[in-house]
């Protein structure tokens, strides 16, 4: 997980034996995918960001040219193509061109003809981008199937809520892993409740709330963030030392985004402006 520009889909790049790095190592399954990556492919299905289906060929057609390329023919293929078009509640599409889906079906499409092969790692770069949130939810109702199932599922985005749907996530900022752990571990990092301060004189009144609480909060424009345990004993403190000052004061549970703030010392948001 990280902001657009971090990093994630050159390391998925990597990971798919699509892009040689210039230097370190990668393995999946043991197998070493700089030296021999041709030995991890057909224990890989990958879902890339970009469409990867041809729109001039039917649904059908499209996973036929999919299976041939891991190997699979005959029957053997025609039966997975048919357990993949059940699975997906594709079969009454399966004559319809790929041209002619809606986002949602051709993402379908797409792990469909990814999984023909039984691979025991899936690779998704953003897969849920373009998709309404309807279409997002079935997708991830999809993945999380094929976890029950056994498969190791990596997959990047830059959305909180996936992250916390995963079992482990790995934050990544500027091409580094600054963070990793359950989502629930990156949470109780933070050390409290997160309080967010709205003032107009946002700048001076961080240094007086330092002098006078001995914590430092984060600048932001004009908003102040600070993590302190207890948060809701501490907000009526605040807006007694400094009455008329406060234009908002608000308490929240730790994010994934206050995760990334953390660890990477600024906003997601700003990352991903900058980026």
């Amino acid at each position: 997980m990280g902001p657009n520009g971090g990093g994630k889909s050159t390391l998925f790049r990597i990971l798919a034996t699509s892009l040689s790095p210039t230097s370190g190592s990668a393995t999946i399954l043991g197998r070493d995918l700089i030296a021999d990556p041709a030995s991890a492919r057909p224990f890989l299905g990958v879902v890339f960001q970009s469409p990867s289906l041809d729109n001039k060929l039917t649904v059908r057609e499209n996973l036929v040219h999919g299976g041939r390329l891991y190997g699979l023919s005959g029957t053997n293929l025609t039966v997975r193509i048919n357990e993949m078009l059940s699975r997906y509640r594709l079969a009454a599409r399966a004559g319809d061109l790929c041209g002619t889906l809606s986002g949602g079906l051709r993402r379908r499409v797409e792990l469909a003809k990814s999984l023909l092969h039984k691979p025991k790692v899936v690779l998704l770069d953003e897969p849920s981008t373009g998709l309404d949130p309807a279409a997002r939810q079935d997708l991830w109702e999809h993945l999380l199937a094929l976890k029950a199932e056994g498969a190791t599922i990596l997959t990047t985005t830059h959305l909180m809520d996936e992250g916390d749907r995963c079992d482990r996530v790995a934050i990544l900022d500027q091409g580094k892993i600054v963070a990793m752990g359950t989502p629930a571990a990156l949470k109780a990092e933070i050390g409290g409740d997160v309080i967010t301060i709205e003032a107009d004189d946002a700048s001076g009144l961080r240094d007086e709330i330092t002098k006078r609480f001995g914590v430092t909060p984060r600048a932001f424009g004009g908003q102040l963030r600070l993590e302190r345990a207890s948060g809701h004993a501490f907000i009526p403190q605040l807006v007694e030392a400094f009455p008329g000052r406060l234009r908002a004061v608000s308490l929240s549970r730790p994010s994934l985004e206050d995760a990334f703030l953390h660890h990477a010392g600024r906003r997601f948001a700003d990352a991903e402006a900058a980026a």
